[in-house]
């Protein structure tokens, strides 16, 4: 096992690592932002360097500094959390020339995996079932209305090499698809240097459901079963669980048996999540693979009883599974809400100065924050300030305890999206298990519209 190694990466995912590595009597070095410099992580490791101005691309995105420090500190390996430059090839390329261990897969799979197309062609070979979609990138939006006929309206416009919903537009005749084109085009390019586009048949009001997936060295892989991640807000997720409330355990097999062959395809290592679209008749479609550990993570370890941080160390230092597929069940039910410093009617960032945070306690509730009282939210960084996650032998036990809970936190000083998770988890559609992707736009914003 390592000794020492560096986090990558920032907030309540920092946090989230450090303490495992406290646990098992790692080292831990943090950077940060000169926006983050009194940031909590900052002071849980062991040793922290400043690595630059609060803009990303002056900080967390600078891979040469970053290394330069993994380096000095004398760390041995480097967890890159989620987001930042998690998925990004180049670092774990950079990281093993330097002699660093990546926690993670190999550079290669990265790079395949973030590559839309190329993702869903792989998937396709490995008999994953994909969703019907072009398999190069379309040039232009009269090439794309013609797939689009081919295919039949709606389909969904993706950038190849997006993410977070970022250049992902459904369409519903030739107008839209000819006006978000361009759009999606531009802003793909902007945010990920590539503009290129691809076209899927749109699933309607399909089911967001993830497979989380751990590999050795040693071609040994297991599936920890689904998450349920269905409500979201602009292609982001809100809120997870796992497990799915619908879900017969016939799909579930099926459906982690799909992701392993996934992972034995690609000779994938380490933690993984393999996403899919599921429709009302449990048909389901691969979505994306994420080469990292999920935001969501938490709900998969409150019912299996795996600390996948863990998983990601022991793997990393060359060690194999000691987990056994038959060894794994499903116990409880767990929720996960994910609380961010933003307006609840617009979903536009609110930063400023957190002047009051309290949270809740009780039995089977869990948290993951990155601010405390008096923190400054600041503007350079996503929104997301805190994850809280509920667990119960039941979901219904899961909800009443996630409800309490939400009812009991108490943020002051900007706007956050307590109002609208409120809702969310009382909502009898929610209760019901009626969580499809479109629920927000369903059964939220109409509230937030006649308000």
């Amino acid at each position: 096992m390592f000794e020492k190694i560096l986090i990558a990466n920032r907030g309540e995912i920092a946090a989230r690592v450090i303490r495992t590595c406290k646990r098992l009597n790692i080292k831990t070095v943090a950077v940060y932002s000169e926006a983050d410099q009194e940031a909590p992580y900052v002071e849980m490791a062991d040793e922290s360097y400043l690595i630059g101005k609060p803009r990303v691309n002056e900080s967390y995105l600078n891979i040469e500094k970053i290394l330069k420090v993994a380096k000095e500190s004398k760390a041995e390996a480097i967890h890159p959390g989620y987001g930042l430059l998690s998925e990004n090839p180049e670092f774990a390329k950079r990281a093993k020339e330097e002699g660093l261990v990546f926690i993670g897969p190999d550079a290669d799979v990265i790079a395949k995996m973030g590559d839309k197309i190329a993702a869903r062609n792989e998937m396709k070979a490995a008999g994953v079932p994909i969703i019907p979609g072009t398999e190069t990138a379309v040039e232009s939006a009269e090439d794309a209305k013609q797939i689009a006929e081919s295919f039949g309206y709606p389909v969904m416009l993706k950038a190849a090499a997006g993410g977070g919903g970022i250049g992902m537009q459904a369409v519903h005749n030739d107008a839209e698809l000819e006006k978000a084109f361009e759009g999606n085009s531009k802003r793909a390019k902007a945010f990920f240097g590539n503009g290129s586009m691809f076209i899927e048949k749109c699933i309607l009001h399909p089911r967001h459901i993830e497979i989380q997936v751990l590999a050795d060295n040693h071609g040994s892989a297991v599936y920890l079963f689904e998450r349920e991640c269905s409500i979201q807000r602009r292609h982001q997720k809100v809120v997870e669980e796992a497990p799915s409330p619908v879900l017969s355990e016939e799909t579930r097999k099926q459906m982690g048996e799909s992701a392993l062959k996934a992972v034995e395809a690609l000779g994938y290592s380490n933690a993984g999540t393999i996403e899919f679209l599921v429709d009302d008749e449990e048909n389901y479609y691969f979505l994306e693979m994420n080469t990292r550990l999920q935001v969501e993570h938490p709900v998969t370890e409150e019912i299996t009883g795996v600390d996948l941080v863990e998983q990601q160390l022991l793997v990393a230092s060359g060690e194999k599974l000691s987990l056994k597929q038959e060894d794994l069940f499903i116990q409880g039910h767990a929720i996960e809400v994910r609380i961010y410093a933003e307006d609840p009617n617009t979903f536009y960032p609110s930063p400023g100065k957190l002047t009051k945070l309290e949270l809740p306690e009780g039995e089977g509730i869990r948290h993951e924050v990155a601010v405390r009282s008096d923190s400054n939210v600041t503007p350079f960084y996503d929104p997301m300030i805190a994850k809280l996650i509920a667990y119960g032998e039941t979901r219904e036990e899961a909800i009443d305890k996630l409800t309490k809970a939400i009812h009991h936190y108490e943020i002051e000083g900007i706007k956050s999206n307590l109002t609208m998770l409120k809702r969310i988890v009382t909502h009898e559609q929610f209760k019901q298990g009626n969580t499809k992707t479109s629920f927000i736009e369903k059964y939220y914003l109409p509230t937030v519209t006649n308000h």
